[in-house]
């Protein structure tokens, strides 16, 4: 039965990445608030119906493909703070998600949708404009100023965006893959 588990497990988290490949190389072209917004529905998908580690691996392996793919900023040292960023995301959905809150699953997913689209924004805002850019990049005034547009108030439509979607979709998906039971 574990090691039946243990293939559940890497099956669901290798498609949940070949999904979220398939997402940033074909809307990398339609900017931001698409891809950021598909990313954020994978990353609350992903730790619902695959369970927290599979949550962890697609939410740090998604900044290093975006970089891959050049759909993200071409600087590498603020590749450890969109992981922290999406590491955020997928702790929230995966805190609220669980029993500890309300039984409905719907609300659930909506108050983790809310919940992300505050939390992940501010890690990425404290991580990358307040820390790496004074500190860790040397960039222009110009570079600076657009790095912070792009860390700030769309991360907030795209994590709302991707979670509200989210939790629309989860209800759906139970109908056909069973949920981690700790999501149920």
């Amino acid at each position: 039965m574990l090691k039946d588990s243990k293939i559940l497990w890497v099956t669901r988290t290798a498609a949940f990445i070949a999904l979220l490949l398939t997402a940033q190389g074909v809307s990398g072209a339609f900017g931001q608030y698409v891809t950021g917004s598909l990313v954020n529905l994978i990353l609350a998908v992903s730790v619902i119906a695959g369970g927290l580690g599979s949550g962890i691996v697609v939410a740090l392996a998604s900044p290093i493909f975006a970089f891959l793919l050049g759909i993200g900023p071409a600087l590498l040292p603020i590749i450890p703070f969109m992981m922290l960023g999406n590491l955020s995301l997928v702790l929230v959905w995966h805190w609220i998600g669980s029993r500890r809150l309300p039984k409905k699953p719907l609300l659930r997913y909506y108050i983790a949708a809310v919940g992300s689209a505050v939390i992940k924004p501010l890690v990425l805002y404290l991580g990358i404009v307040r820390l790496a850019i004074p500190i860790f990049l040397n960039v222009s005034e110009q570079q600076a100023a657009v790095l912070s547009t792009t860390f700030s108030l769309p991360q907030v439509v795209t994590a709302a965006i991707g979670g509200l979607v989210a939790a629309n979709i989860l209800p759906l998906l139970k109908k056909v893959v069973t949920p981690r039971p700790e999501y149920q």
